[in-house]
């Protein structure tokens, strides 16, 4: 049976470049504790409720704490909407944030990964209920990052709420939600706005094929219905460089080997309701009215070449001027910038991230 890391691997290889398909697990992995916890009773924002649900977390480092019991060195770690937890294992992250004298040095943080609802070893559409799973939200992601974090863990204050892309999105939901309970947030890869534009239409796209797909069945499908494994690879042209997209496909015999090679990943690796429903999860996202509750440290980063976050609209930097102690940031172009998904390249945000730490008092 795979491993959550080795599905990750294929999750995140499959929105990369094939060449990198047979990467080997990281070296953190090896070092990071997988633990799951069950919450009771979890009631989603819609008034649904589940008995129990299932939370799959990975940690590094040990708790520190202060003469009165309470942790003072947690930080909070939130994945994309197509990976999980460990995604902050990979090479290209880990290697910039968790060894010595890095950021987040795993000697001197407490650092929590988890799987959010409805992915990876978290409790999800696929694990049975398929297309009769409450419906989500991004609250409700939030909501149950919540419970693992106090109710688990027993963390009442964090010293870092950082995500990427769907992550990040939940980190401004944090800082809103919770503005007591952090001392900074850097949202990576996505604005403080509702999902709209570009990045609207290519969810609707996507969740559409697949409900209006006849062999979808309300979600009772035994094989992955075609209308997703043929359109979900929009997904990669909308979210991958320019550059990265040419390389992989130079011309039309190339091209179409490519787009064999993602379909057949689609099919293998991904599952249609667990998409369907982290998709369509956006629909509760606005933070823009409740900026203003924000009393963390924000340090809001974007790339330039990010078609789904498009920085000549400006949203990020109009938006983050309305937020208190708050800074934004737009990573230019470098050789090893991939889109929407520079995010994954450590390099490109670490100084960023050095500096919002190096603002804030002492643990």
């Amino acid at each position: 049976m795979k491993t959550v890391l080795q599905c990750l691997l294929a999750a995140w290889v499959f929105l990369m470049a094939p060449k990198l398909w047979a990467i080997e697990p990281p070296a953190w992995s090896a070092r990071a504790t997988e633990a799951i916890w069950v919450a009771p009773e979890f009631r989603f924002s819609t008034g649904e409720v589940l008995k129990s649900v299932k939370f799959l977390y990975h940690t590094l480092g040990t708790p520190r704490r202060d003469s009165s019991g309470r942790i003072i060195n947690a930080v909070l770690l939130l994945h994309g909407t197509t990976n999980v937890g460990a995604e902050f294992l990979l090479p290209s992250l880990a290697s910039q944030l968790f060894g010595a004298g890095q950021p987040l040095d795993a000697a001197e943080y407490y650092v929590i990964m988890p799987d959010g609802l409805g992915r990876g070893g978290s409790t999800k559409p696929s694990d049975g209920l398929k297309g009769h799973f409450p419906r989500y939200g991004y609250s409700d992601l939030v909501a149950g990052q919540y419970r693992l974090v106090t109710e688990a863990l027993g963390v009442e204050h964090l010293r870092l709420v950082l995500g990427v892309s769907m992550g990040g999105m939940n980190a401004w939901q944090w800082a809103e939600a919770y503005p007591d309970m952090m001392d900074a947030v850097m949202p990576i890869a996505c604005t403080p706005a509702r999902v709209s534009g570009r990045n609207l239409l290519i969810r609707r796209v996507v969740t559409e094929s697949i409900r209006h797909d006849p062999d979808w069945r309300g979600g009772d499908y035994q094989d992955q219905p075609p209308g997703f494994i043929y359109t979900f690879p929009l997904f990669t042209a909308f979210t991958q460089g320019l550059a990265t997209l040419q390389a992989e496909a130079p011309d039309f015999a190339a091209g179409q080997t490519f787009f064999g090679q993602l379909v057949q990943r689609v099919r293998t690796t991904l599952d249609a309701n667990d998409i369907l429903y982290g998709l369509e999860a956006s629909y509760d996202y606005d933070p823009e009215p409740d900026l203003g509750k924000i009393k963390a440290q924000v340090m809001a980063v974007n790339f330039a070449d990010d078609a789904l976050n498009p920085v000549e609209l400006g949203t990020l930097a109009r938006l983050v001027a309305r937020v208190a102690n708050a800074k934004a940031v737009v990573v230019p172009v470098a050789p090893i910038s991939n889109g929407h998904f520079s995010l994954l390249q450590g390099s490109l945000w670490r100084p960023h991230l050095e500096s919002l730490l190096a603002a804030l008092p002492p643990m």
